[in-house]
């Protein structure tokens, strides 16, 4: 996993730092009339010419930060006054938890990055509670009464809402709920301001939940339905134990092995394709983060946010393989 961080953070810090980005980021820090002399000078002042390994191993923190030396004065200065840095040589990057400073909304990193991925941190939790019990019980449903009535339906139905990217059923529910009904006092654009209710919440959890919902029950239908046709289910039912019985106290918990999985992937997911959500409700999570430091040039902040991607998607990989073993035995003898 740390190796895996390591090259992965290298090339996403690669390209970051191509120079396009840089020419933008000197250019939104001076004036658009800047002539190149003044951006060649500042990227040279602000370390953004040194060696990429060198710059890697200061975002890091195992190579030494230097200050920035005035042409004029020849005194040391900060890189970035509205960041409080120091103007010392020092170690100072992620595993001295500095994350670097925002040159969008003129803080450090960790200040922006952290709140929200507290408020992204409640809306998945919400998402996963709505999401995965219903999910679970349409699937498990389905494949307990596979080609009935009952399971054609519920197919239906979640194919339909896997069907349905965020960005429009985002629209369709605005429109039911918030524009015709009134229900819901507006989007959750209020959320940024003042505070998280049930009312301007309930739009991006419905969002995002009824998108996933159905992929979820697919996956537990399919393995319900695996499941159902094994021999030690015959067994059984032939000892005359209750299809109830047999279906709770033996099936589910082999059926569940599969969605188990597809649920810990989700987590991933749901960070990064929280963004079309956050962004359409005006949601200040860590997608819509993600889309301001990305359309501002933010490098600091977009190596912050890569950095929490990449550590959600190994460390949810994880927890999937762990509870994988320990919902299969075969795994464990293996």
């Amino acid at each position: 996993m740390a190796l895996t961080m390591l090259c992965l953070t290298m090339v996403v810090f690669f390209m970051i730092n191509l120079e396009p980005n840089l020419r933008k980021l000197s250019i939104s820090q001076l004036d658009m009339r800047s002539s190149d002399e003044h951006i060649e000078s500042w990227l040279v002042k602000n370390g953004y010419r040194q060696n990429f390994f060198v710059r890697y191993g200061q975002w890091l923190g195992v190579w030494p930060k230097y200050p920035n030396i005035d042409p004029a004065t020849g005194a040391a200065t900060s890189r970035f006054t509205y960041c409080n840095e120091p103007a010392e040589t020092r170690f100072s990057g992620v595993l001295q938890g500095d994350f670097g400073c925002s040159t969008k909304f003129k803080t450090t990193v960790a200040a922006k990055l952290f709140p929200a991925l507290g408020a992204t941190g409640i809306l998945m939790f919400w998402v996963m509670v709505t999401m995965v019990p219903i999910s679970l019980l349409i699937g498990i449903l389905a494949g307990m009464r596979e080609g009935t009535r009952t399971d054609r339906s519920l197919s239906v139905a979640a194919i339909a809402t896997t069907a349905t990217p965020e960005y429009v059923s985002g629209v369709i529910f605005t429109v039911i709920f918030a524009s015709w009904l009134g229900w819901l006092n507006g989007s959750a654009a209020s959320a940024t301001g003042q505070g998280i209710t049930f009312y301007n919440f309930t739009l991006p959890v419905m969002t995002m939940a009824i998108y996933g919902t159905g992929y979820i029950a697919r996956m537990t239908r399919a393995s319900m339905v695996e499941v159902m046709t094994q021999q030690y289910i015959r067994t059984a039912r032939l000892k005359g134990l209750s299809f109830g019985s047999v279906v709770i106290k033996h099936a589910l918990r082999n059926a569940l092995i599969a969605p188990f999985t597809v649920i810990m992937l989700q987590f991933p997911w749901l960070l990064t394709g929280v963004v079309i959500v956050e962004v359409m409700f005006r949601y200040q999570g860590f997608g819509f983060t993600l889309v301001e430091a990305a359309g501002n040039n933010d490098i600091d902040l977009l190596l912050g946010c890569s950095l929490v991607s990449v550590f959600v998607v190994l460390f949810t990989q994880l927890i999937s393989d762990v509870g994988y073993a320990y919902l299969n035995p075969r795994i464990r003898v293996q």
